[in-house]
């Protein structure tokens, strides 16, 4: 499949599809004219991609996880470890945000004077 036939069956730009490519997240044959070739199952794995994205992976996050998705025959116990990594990421950061809150609020409620006041001179 050409670059512009996946484009249309994922509903990604040329320019998107060439920057997957350059970040490792893509994998394209150079055909005799220097075409990109990409196989079929590209289209499921950039589904995958965004979908990972939409779930709040980063590009780097997908690429560092890559290695471990396609070691092995059967994706999905990787997939699920990948997963319950990340819940267990947001989980420790809204903790933190939890806790923030909590001492802003005791902080306003209380009326303490915030340290970002200046003494009048």
């Amino acid at each position: 499949m050409q670059i512009g036939e996946l484009a249309l069956a994922t509903g990604l730009s040329p320019d998107a599809l060439r920057y997957y490519e350059r970040r490792g997240l893509l994998r394209a044959r150079r055909r005799g004219n220097g075409y990109r070739e990409y196989p079929l199952e590209a289209v499921e794995w950039l589904g995958y991609v965004r979908t990972a994205q939409g779930l709040g992976f980063s590009l780097a996050e997908i690429a560092a996880d890559l290695p471990e998705l396609l070691a092995g025959g059967d994706p999905g116990p990787a997939l699920q470890a990948v997963l319950a990594r990340k819940l267990a990421e947001l989980d420790a950061r809204i903790a933190g945000l939890a806790e923030l809150r909590s001492r802003l609020a005791e902080r306003l409620a209380s009326g303490a004077p915030c340290p970002m006041q200046v003494a009048a001179a």
